[in-house]
């Protein structure tokens, strides 16, 4: 029997440093995240982050938690149930950290007598801290309570037709009754030497502004060139102007070479050069969360305000909307038929 395992990032249990702290110990120790041995992550992560952090983060999430709870956690179900609704198949939802676990979700499936899973990383583009690592700890934890299952990972899907169209459209909704000069697409931040590790060429990725644009293997594994396809495609459909729109990375940790442009500092730069309506789209998330609702919605609308910007609109996630759930049921309903999967 065909099931499928939904997984996201997953939230803390609430929005206190209490149920903050472990969450981002599970996140911040994970080896594809903050990738250094595992004394030295330690000693960054337990030693320095986790003695300020939860305080701030906790602060963070609860300017904007929901009444129901997290809102990636309370969105998710939400598109799960609605997927769940259009497929003949069982569907469930796991996060990768906090209390919703994987486990627990691959359990449900198995008690439903599903042996034959298709994983579906909810991350659009291809990172070794978000896709891979759902895949890897999904295997684990398949080899070591459900053996007999078998998984099938949906590949990232930042050039699908289908996700294009309805992605593109969800910003063209959103731009409607708002008359932007600029779109920024701003992309989650990764280092950048994790760029280099997902290559399996080990020569081609150099970050040079040329590499993302000769086509190779390695962009089958690299964000960079997975963020700026994403853009080139959706503004294409837009029939955005190359002036119109730019490209950014949000989130970073001091001390080490991050994805650039970083997005806090386009916020100023844009408002100085004289955008004065900006609006801001996070592609590399399909559920809005603490980055969008908090770092981009509330935090950079201050910034660019702050820099002279007179009109800013965070256009939102593509969440439980029904297109949006209908192309991902489509693709489900693909796989339990034929196998096949989303190209």
């Amino acid at each position: 029997m065909k099931g499928v395992l939904l997984v996201n990032l997953g939230s803390p249990d609430s929005p206190t440093a209490k149920d903050v702290k472990p969450y981002l110990d599970e996140f911040l120790m994970d080896p594809r995240v903050i990738d250094v041995p595992n004394w030295l992550r330690n000693i960054i992560v337990r030693g320095i982050i986790l003695q300020t952090r939860p305080k701030k983060s906790a602060e963070a999430y609860q300017k904007i938690w929901w009444e129901e709870g997290s809102p990636l956690i309370v969105i998710s179900e939400r598109f799960s149930e609605k997927v769940g609704k259009q497929v003949e198949i069982p569907v469930a939802l796991g996060m990768r950290y906090g209390s919703m676990t994987i486990k627990n979700a691959l359990q449900e499936l198995n008690d439903k007598g599903v042996d034959e899973v298709l994983l579906v990383p909810l991350y659009p583009q291809y990172a070794m801290s978000s896709f891979e690592t759902v895949v890897v700890k999904t295997m684990e934890e398949q080899e070591r309570y459900f053996p007999k299952m078998q998984l099938t990972t949906l590949p990232a899907f930042y050039k699908n037709e289908e996700y294009i169209k309805v992605l593109s459209e969800s910003i063209a909704e959103g731009l409607k009754d708002f008359e932007y000069d600029h779109v920024l697409f701003s992309y989650h931040g990764i280092p950048e030497r994790h760029i280099r590790k997902s290559d399996p060429t080990k020569f081609h990725c150099k970050i040079d502004g040329k590499c993302c644009t000769t086509n190779s293997v390695a962009h089958n594994t690299c964000y960079r060139h997975q963020c700026y396809d994403t853009t080139r495609r959706v503004t294409e459909y837009l029939g955005l102007d190359q002036d119109k729109f730019s490209v950014s990375f949000q989130s970073r940790l001091p001390n080490d070479p991050w994805l650039k442009p970083f997005t806090d500092f386009e916020f100023e730069r844009l408002a100085k050069e004289g955008k004065k309506r900006l609006a801001v789209v996070t592609p590399a998330f399909v559920a809005d969360c603490l980055e969008t609702l908090e770092e981009i919605a509330m935090e950079g609308k201050h910034q660019f305000e702050e820099a002279g910007g007179e009109s800013y609109k965070h256009i939102g996630c593509l969440n439980d909307s029904d297109d949006w759930v209908k192309v991902m049921a489509g693709w489900i309903e693909a796989w339990q038929n034929t196998e096949a999967l989303p190209a």
